[in-house]
């Protein structure tokens, strides 16, 4: 009888609830100790200076090292179907992306 090799990795089944919240963010705000990091996502929206933060995220250093690299790999294959991300300039990313509604 053939054995198959096992792989060392198991399958995760994601299963993602048809009512789970989806929250927009387009601020993060992280803090960090020794033993973790917190993102806290937030909204700002413009003509409004109060940010609100929508949910808080708490990982450990090597979780957050592991999103680290799982995001930029996913940056990578979005830019290579869709093109270069550029970021707007000036003094911080939200006064690019609000200037026009500042007064």
């Amino acid at each position: 009888m053939e054995q198959k090799p096992q792989s060392a990795e198991k399958q995760i089944k994601l299963e993602i609830p048809p009512d789970v919240e989806v929250i927009y963010s387009n601020q993060v705000l992280i803090a960090h100790t020794a033993s973790e990091l917190v993102f806290n996502f937030a909204q700002m929206l413009p003509g409004n200076k109060n940010v609100k933060v929508k949910t808080q995220v708490t990982m450990s250093p090597i979780g957050a090292k592991l999103f680290f690299r799982a995001l930029s790999e996913n940056l990578s294959k979005y830019e290579a179907n869709f093109g270069e991300i550029k970021l707007p300039g000036g003094p911080s990313l939200a006064d690019s992306l609000f200037k026009s509604t500042q007064k």
